[in-house]
């Protein structure tokens, strides 16, 4: 089961203050230090690269998608494999999502209702249903650590009213997948989602709703879905004191390096997201200062790394000419090189932004972070 405790708060500095926090949690398959990003597998793997690589990485918990694996091996062949961990090679914690933001992305080919969601396959068209019971069944069997309860997440923009019947569902779903969880026996652990759109008022009563129920831990759900981001900023700032403190707080699929300062700033202990393997798959790579195309011609003759203050395989072996080439005549192993240096530069800057907490300097660290973006 799941054991989070608080290891340091930030303090205040001057007119200032922070409320990023340091913590831990302890999952049946090892520790990990929060805040933490979480590299995003959806299909039980973190596309091009394998686990040794995101070691390198530092990578402490991954993240797979609980439709995707449905569909493609399907529950079944995880079972008879004796469970995801077993099945992809991976030693460390997983978390699953539900599910819902996919019916969210392929809203066209899902129906919801109060028992939960009508779906076709995006493979074949086949047609299936996820009840919020279902939702975890499907979890429980791919023996996630950490799995995710159905919620309906809305786009923006979005009426007010349609956000409250997304919400009255996510809460109702959130019981009754609560209530499966604890009559299948309480094993792995789930998390509640906070819905609500851009309203904060139903942030506080979705926030009230679900931290009603005791859940391990909880997300923020329905964010970076269109808006801009100081609108997206408004709501996590509004929505993260909400949550319980001595519980661990997740907000789902957010984002850019920005992003995860401010909203670490913000108090937010968990984020996932695609961009770091997709943009790198896309010959975008961030380093210190902001990011960079590899793609670019002023890269030809590059024999710099990537950037000089890395640390990762791809930086300490490779230079932006060679990537570039790479990119240019689509070799596979640009996947894997651009892949592996963005995980690694992520993943280093949570780290970062714990030994700040940890130093009581987190303040400090956010100025330069965002000083050295600007030069």
């Amino acid at each position: 089961m799941l054991d989070f405790r608080l290891i340091k708060t930030s303090k205040e500095t001057g007119s200032k203050s922070s409320r990023a926090r340091l913590g831990q949690l302890k999952t049946d398959h090892g520790p990990i230090l929060t805040p933490i990003f979480m590299p995003v597998g959806t299909q039980g793997s973190v596309k091009g690269i394998t686990k040794e690589d995101l070691d390198h990485c530092g990578a402490q918990i991954i993240l797979g998608n609980t439709y995707h694996l449905y569909l493609r091996p399907g529950p079944e062949v995880i079972e008879h494999m004796e469970g995801l961990h077993a099945f992809s090679a991976w030693k460390k914690p997983l978390l699953t999502d539900s599910g819902g933001f996919q019916f969210f992305s392929l809203a066209k080919l899902a129906k919801f209702s109060d028992e939960g969601v009508k779906f076709q396959s995006h493979i074949d068209g086949s047609r299936h249903f996820f009840s919020p019971e279902r939702a975890v069944e499907i979890q429980m069997i791919l023996g996630s650590d950490i799995m995710m309860s159905l919620d309906w997440c809305m786009g923006h923009p979005a009426t007010e009213r349609q956000t409250m019947e997304a919400l009255v569902k996510t809460t109702n779903w959130a019981q009754r997948g609560y209530d499966y969880w604890q009559t299948a026996g309480g094993k792995n652990n789930l998390f509640g989602i906070v819905q609500g759109g851009m309203f904060k008022e139903l942030r506080s009563l979705s926030a009230r709703q679900i931290t009603g129920i005791d859940f391990p831990g909880f997300a923020i759900g329905g964010l970076s879905v269109g808006e801009p981001t100081e609108l997206m900023y408004e709501m996590a700032d509004h929505t993260l004191p909400l949550l319980p403190e001595n519980k661990p707080r997740y907000i789902m699929g957010v984002g850019t390096p920005e992003n995860l300062v401010e909203l670490v700033d913000m108090g937010c202990d968990m984020f996932d997201c695609v961009m770091p393997s997709r943009n790198a798959r896309n010959g975008q790579l961030f380093t210190t200062t902001g990011t960079i195309n590899i793609y670019n011609a002023k890269f030809k003759m590059d024999k710099a790394p990537i950037d000089e203050a890395c640390q990762c395989y791809t930086c300490q072996n490779y230079s932006r000419a060679y990537l570039r080439h790479l990119y240019k005549s689509r070799e596979l192993l640009s996947y894997r090189l651009n892949t592996i240096h963005n995980l690694y530069y992520y993943l280093d800057l949570m780290a970062k932004m714990r030994h700040a907490i940890q130093a009581d300097q987190f303040l400090e660290f956010k100025r330069d972070f965002f000083a050295k973006r600007r030069t």
